[in-house]
């Protein structure tokens, strides 16, 4: 919905973009919806186990010393989630609920909440919050031309013309609005739910494997279905290598020898997304970590402001790093949707 409402005054906002005809809001809140709802399932679905241990597991106490890390449980998962609190350290450990098992035959699942689940479910509701005043704003602006937009609607305005123009539309193709919510919506999603792995308390919910493997099968399905809409009947070519300009017995060698390729290559495209999202998320804290760590390696005061100064410096980076990675994924997604499609254009 909110990627929707800024996708119209994209185009609104741009004076030689063709007038077309608005898609209902229930298109992009259903891309919205789609894409968070595969990811909120990532970790539970990760961490499945047996129910059987789902018990024993219940009935440990929390045995995290809350003050001894406070950097790892900024990527780990767990059944408990910090917040502040006034005893030692200034964290507290909250036990996460536990639900009955999802029962497929004779398999029980435990599909009860974990901590990255409830971060994403945050990165979720401040997208929207935020997405959705800067739409406020920006309507409020076209009723009122007089009304200039503040600077925070207007940098979000910004933000989603740069990424229309530059990134959807010259990678995508012809028709690439279409993709415009789908696009903004992961830019977005991934833009928060790396941000808010940095802030203290917080989770790196992308720092998860499981979570990162979830958008780039999302991604992945789209990139195909589009391929099957653009395509046709000559979807086929994008598995099987059928070159029609060589002869008829070198072309069935070359479809044999280059088929597997074709087909290896699709499933390397969500690899990448996956591998690179994650690795990049989880190394800045395992620096941070490092560098900490000297400090009571060494145990001494003397050295303590070098690993600091570099550890603020490492924070800083990371903030770059999380727009530059929630970018990069929205553009190769880009760039994979426009590869498939090019064939029927």
């Amino acid at each position: 919905m909110a990627s929707s409402v800024l996708t119209r005054f994209s185009v609104s906002s741009t004076p030689s973009a063709p007038r077309r005809r608005r898609r209902p809001g229930w298109a992009a809140a259903a891309w919205l919806i789609a894409s968070a709802c595969l990811v909120l399932g990532a970790p539970s679905g990760a961490a499945a186990q047996v129910a059987a241990s789902a018990p024993a597991a219940a009935a440990q106490p929390a045995s995290r010393d809350p003050g001894a890390d406070f950097i790892t449980p900024h990527i780990t998962d767990s059944r408990e989630i910090d917040y502040p609190c006034l005893r030692p350290g200034f964290v507290c450990v909250q036990e996460l609920p536990r639900w009955a098992p999802l029962r497929i035959g004779s398999l029980e699942i435990d599909l009860s909440p974990t901590k990255h689940v409830v971060w994403l479910l945050i990165a979720a509701i401040l997208c929207l919050a935020t997405l959705l005043a800067a739409a406020r704003f920006h309507r409020r602006h076209v009723a009122n031309p007089a009304v200039a937009p503040g600077g925070f609607a207007a940098g979000i305005e910004a933000m989603v013309l740069y990424l229309r123009q530059t990134v959807v539309l010259p990678n995508v193709g012809p028709h690439g609005d279409a993709y415009t919510p789908f696009i903004l919506t992961l830019f977005f999603f991934i833009l928060f739910a790396n941000l808010v792995g940095l802030i203290p308390y917080g989770s790196t919910a992308t720092g998860n494997i499981s979570v990162t493997l979830m958008l780039a099968l999302v991604s992945f399905v789209v990139t195909e279905v589009s391929g099957m809409v653009a395509l046709g009947s000559d979807y086929w070519k994008t598995v099987v290598y059928w070159n029609t300009d060589l002869k008829l017995p070198l072309r069935v060698l070359m479809a044999i020898l280059m088929s597997p390729i074709e087909v290896f290559s699709k499933f390397t495209k969500p690899f990448a997304l996956t591998i690179r999202l994650f690795a990049n998320m989880i190394a800045g804290h395992v620096v941070l970590l490092a560098l900490i760590s000297l400090i009571f390696t060494f145990g001494s005061y003397w050295i303590a402001a070098a690993p600091v100064l570099m550890g603020v410096a490492i924070s800083l980076l990371e903030i770059f790093v999380a727009f530059l990675q929630a970018f990069i994924f929205a553009i190769l997604t880009a760039v994979f949707i426009g590869q498939i499609r090019a064939g029927a254009h």
